[in-house]
């Protein structure tokens, strides 16, 4: 069996001629781009933009690409760079606050917090319902930016925090304070809104 090109080996065939290689990129990662962009902006039209301007990019700075590097954290720098200016752009437009809707791809059995790699101790977070997919959604949401993109890259994508700071330029360590952050606040956030949703279905 013939193993796979890298992600490098094709963009380095791509960059030498060979379009084929291009597409092959893009059919691996429009997919995730896209979910990343969608749950960094909220829209799906913005989400949208985002792929495709990260994908131009790819296109227009292959050749400068390092090819000792890895591919994916750099394509995710960009993303998450297209995914800040939208963001941006939506402000000072005063569009509606980020409403996208979390799909089931996650395992609905594991609770949310068991997916980081943070000291901070979780609580149940179970996902088994639309329900309460509603109300992680809800509470990601509400999240300061800095602290939401960390928890996209760490809980949806499975950056590791190396990659995590090579996305988002920022100190390994202010990785690792923005995830244990996220994650406690998220933590205190969804068992609020679940006992609040819990009186309101016990109230006459």
């Amino acid at each position: 069996m013939v193993n796979a090109p890298t992600d490098e080996q094709l963009l380095a065939e791509y960059v030498g001629g060979d379009a084929a290689s291009f597409e092959l990129l893009v059919r691996r990662y429009a997919r995730d781009l896209f979910q990343f962009a969608l749950r960094f902006t909220g829209h799906s039209v913005a989400a949208e933009d985002v792929v495709q301007e990260t994908l131009l990019q790819l296109h227009s700075s292959a050749a400068k690409f390092d090819p000792k590097r890895r591919l994916k954290p750099w394509l995710f720098t960009i993303a998450a760079n297209k995914a800040r200016d939208q963001i941006r752009r939506r402000t000072r437009k005063r569009e509606v606050p980020i409403d996208a809707y979390i799909d089931g791809q996650s395992d609905a059995s594991q609770r949310f917090i068991d997916l980081f790699a943070a000291d901070t101790e979780p609580g149940d977070v179970h996902l088994a319902s639309d329900e309460k997919r509603q109300v992680v959604k809800d509470v990601v949401d509400t999240l300061p930016q800095k602290l939401r993109e960390v928890l996209v890259l760490a809980y949806y994508h499975r950056f590791p925090y190396r990659e995590i700071a090579e996305v988002l330029d920022i100190p390994l360590g202010t990785v690792k304070s923005r995830l244990h952050a996220a994650v406690a606040q998220f933590a205190g956030q969804y068992e609020e809104a679940t006992q609040q949703s819990t009186r309101g279905e016990t109230e006459p």
